[in-house]
């Protein structure tokens, strides 16, 4: 079993085999959530899926605080690395064989650069991941617009799906159910919407247009579900 709770914008929480997980971890810039770095004390994982601010978000105080081993892709961790976080690098179609359960990186289409002050610095490739924890599949697609690559992953038997809707940056509403059709999960959570005025999306629209194809869940920050 696997319960997964929202922590707004793109960011989860994932509780199974016996670990505590954190994706994106975008809390203290996000007035949404009410939460911080200091919000969580036991972590022993933090996944980022690129460079960009609201999905870094809290990584580096998290990590330092719990001690926490980030996974990221290669130029991510290698700049985790330098500020004194604990890493393991993947790329993009590696699969891993972690304590709790196994994940696999996935392709995103984005960008992945890191913003410090007036340098960007190279991040790497975008990606999302596959989780398979106790054979329950949770697939968070990170940012990404729509990809044919998606098809694949409707043989994995996804229960999960926390796709972007909010367009511009990402996937809007349509090419966010398309992707459910792509993908076949149980389940369906729009994510990356409404956090910011140009990332705005209406989430009932969205599961509107999936249909009957999947259950679409729309998360409230805080929320949680149990998968099995």
């Amino acid at each position: 079993m696997m319960k997964l709770r929202y922590l707004g914008h793109s960011a989860f929480e994932l509780r199974g085999g016996g670990a505590v997980i954190l994706a994106d971890p975008f809390l203290s810039g996000n007035t949404e959530n009410g939460l911080s770095a200091e919000s969580f004390d036991e972590v022993d994982f933090i996944f980022v899926t690129h460079g960009h601010s609201d999905h870094i978000g809290d990584t580096e105080k998290i990590a330092l605080r719990t001690g926490a081993i980030v996974v990221a892709n290669f130029e991510l961790c290698h700049y985790f690395g330098k500020k004194g976080l604990t890493c393991h690098p993947m790329h993009i179609g590696g699969s891993f064989d972690f304590p709790f359960g196994r994940v696999k990186m996935t392709p995103a289409l984005h960008g992945s650069d890191i913003m410090e002050g007036d340098t960007i610095i190279p991040g790497g490739n975008p990606c999302g991941f596959l989780f398979d924890i106790g054979g329950v599949k949770v697939y968070h697609a990170g940012d990404t617009g729509l990809t044919m690559d998606m098809q694949l992953l409707a043989e994995e038997g996804v229960k999960a799906a926390l796709l972007p809707i909010g367009g511009n940056f990402v996937m809007d509403v349509k090419d966010a159910a398309r992707a459910v059709n792509f993908i076949r999960p149980e389940i369906a959570v729009p994510i990356h919407y409404d956090t910011f005025p140009v990332i705005k999306a209406d989430p009932g629209e969205f599961a509107r247009l999936v249909g009957s194809a999947a259950e679409v869940r729309i998360m409230k920050t805080g929320d949680e579900m149990e998968l099995s």
